[in-house]
């Protein structure tokens, strides 16, 4: 029985972390967009792709993060 909990926690640590890098991906890409092209404002016409982008990785991240937090 001890070898089955083992053996599920550990996808679900790969999972959680796959979801958190999803959150920081999102973060690094945002900070990242802001400095190269001097802009923080993702709703400009011209950043609708790359607020697409931030928005789905986070989105993603949290909402995973959210549902493997539990137990």
């Amino acid at each position: 029985m001890e070898e089955e909990e083992k053996a599920e926690v550990f996808p679900k640590k790969v999972a959680m972390a796959f979801y958190a890098f999803l959150i920081v991906l999102g973060i690094l890409m945002y900070v990242g967009w802001g400095i190269y092209y001097g802009t923080w404002n993702l709703l400009e016409p011209e950043s609708v792709g790359v607020y697409s982008i931030v928005i789905i990785l986070l989105g993603f991240g949290i909402t995973g993060v959210l549902l493997y937090s539990r137990r």
